[in-house]
């Protein structure tokens, strides 16, 4: 049965990650269009995405009448909006019109979206997948191609530099590559230009991601953090003005990991002194490259301590309580 915590924007999320392990998902697919239709959601305009998310219940378990049942009602809902939302609607509507015998109709809800490619970065990968479900990667490609050069020379009337230096650098240029990429390889086409640049993107990414998830998931015990941001108190933007802050921040964290597919995810308990230590001669300690070096020293050790824990065995941060009467309420503080 949903709760009132379901059915806000973080409840959704959640059960966005956690629906199809559930003794019954088809039943909260129905639960969720029924709250979207009622108007239950703690947010009014968070009833389309309610209502997508019934649609990829039913579509996983194989329901496609259900699932576009509920996709007719999320395009119905948008109306004719063109924000992010909607086009992620409309995109996994066209996916269902596919499943349901009906390519015609899915092409002709997805050719309105092709503009989106270079507005809102979810619709490459909604309208890719959606052309792939149809055997159309030829037309992904084709419109993926055409959003890439348009972000590239956009990039370049703005002065921007020829190559962006990052995942970050390239913003919306990124997900474009990504997904092309995607496409190129399951046609078994071999690198051109814009794969190469897709690929050296990835490598910075992935690089830059090593330093900084290992940082993200520094655990101080309380009294190791009152110890940390009395002797840095700068770090308290990094880890939390206290420790309350601190373990809801690492919280949070893991939980968005593992929304992206990351298992295996280990919580990494440090100490004052061992970050001191950890410093480099002359090095802050509190510098990120510190931190990062700390970080990647601890999880090459046993100071890891594995998550999540049991929903009622004893909370990783070490308090003595349940887990679900301590930590895990605080990925949706």
């Amino acid at each position: 049965m949903l709760t009132s915590t379901d059915l806000t924007n973080d409840g959704l999320r959640e059960l966005r990650q956690t629906a199809l392990g559930r003794p019954d998902p088809l039943g909260l697919a129905a639960e969720l269009a029924e709250a979207a239709e009622a108007g239950r959601l703690a947010e009014p305009d968070d009833s389309g995405t309610a209502l997508v998310l019934a649609a990829e219940i039913a579509e996983a378990r194989h329901k496609f009448d259900a699932a576009l049942r509920y996709a007719d009602r999320a395009v119905a809902f948008y109306g004719t909006r063109d924000d992010g939302p909607a086009v992620t609607a409309k995109a996994a509507h066209a996916r269902m019109l596919f499943q349901a015998g009906r390519p015609d109709d899915a092409l002709a809800e997805l050719e309105p979206l092709r503009p989106a490619l270079t507005k809102h970065s979810d619709a490459a990968a909604y309208i890719s997948a959606a052309l792939s479900i149809g055997g159309r990667n030829r037309i992904a490609l084709d419109w993926l191609t055409e959003a890439v050069e348009e972000a590239l020379a956009e990039r370049k009337a703005s002065g921007g530099t020829a190559e962006p230096s990052s995942a970050d650098d390239a913003g919306l240029l990124f997900f474009l590559l990504q997904q092309r990429h995607r496409v190129r390889h399951a046609l078994n086409l071999p690198h051109d230009t814009h794969d190469n640049l897709a690929d050296r993107l990835e490598t910075r990414l992935a690089n830059a991601a090593t330093a900084t998830q290992a940082d993200s998931l520094l655990f101080f015990p309380q009294a190791e953090f009152d110890k940390v941001v009395a002797q840095w108190p700068a770090l308290s933007e990094s880890y939390g003005k206290d420790w309350e802050e601190h373990r809801a921040r690492l919280e949070r964290e893991l939980v968005r990991l593992t929304g992206t597919g990351r298992t295996g995810l280990t919580v990494l308990s440090g100490t004052a002194d061992g970050l001191t230590r950890a410093a480099a001669d002359g090095d802050d300690p509190a510098d990120p490259k510190s931190r990062a070096a700390y970080a990647r020293q601890l999880s090459g050790g046993t100071s890891q301590i594995p998550w999540p824990p049991e929903r009622n065995g004893a909370c990783w941060c070490g308090s003595g309580n349940k887990y679900k009467k301590c930590c895990l309420p605080r990925s949706r503080s």
